[in-house]
């Protein structure tokens, strides 16, 4: 230990005391300090606004897939109905060719030995009507002249 100093008779160090640094009136001090103390407005504020932003991202982000889940939902979607479009206009096509067929079906076995001469010549152009669409794969009656008689 070190000299005594002594003013006014009053010593600044006590003999007593211990050169311990867990019993000096700092320490002492240092373990109030270490409480937690409130945030200032100012910290708070930042972290205010840090909390913020990183919701906001976190927002952000949420949106984006909520916007990408849909816009594949959609994508599926109108492929589903352009591939249900694509299957009624194939059914409507083999509907209208049986159709066609069975329409042609009818001049083609008609027997005309009983009929009045205009009445023949009216099976007569019907059936060349069938063989035009069967030959150049027409689909509608014919008036073209050059394949009349």
């Amino acid at each position: 230990m070190g000299p005594t100093v002594v003013l006014n008779e009053m010593s600044f160090r006590d003999s007593t005391t211990s050169d311990s640094p867990l019993d000096s009136p700092m320490s002492q001090d240092s373990l109030i300090e270490k409480e937690s103390r409130p945030i200032g407005q100012k910290a708070a504020k930042a972290k205010k606004a840090g909390n913020s932003s990183n919701n906001n991202s976190k927002f952000l982000e949420e949106i984006s897939r909520q916007n990408a889940i849909r816009i594949e939902m959609e994508q599926k979607r109108q492929d589903m109905d352009m591939a249900i479009q694509a299957e009624c206009v194939r059914e409507r096509e083999y509907l209208r060719k049986k159709d066609m067929e069975k329409t042609d079906q009818e001049p083609m076995a008609m027997d005309t030995s009983h009929m009045s001469p205009e009445t023949k010549q009216y099976w007569k152009l019907e059936r060349r009507d069938v063989m035009r669409r069967r030959l150049f794969h027409d689909d509608g009656p014919s008036n073209m002249d050059w394949l009349n008689d």
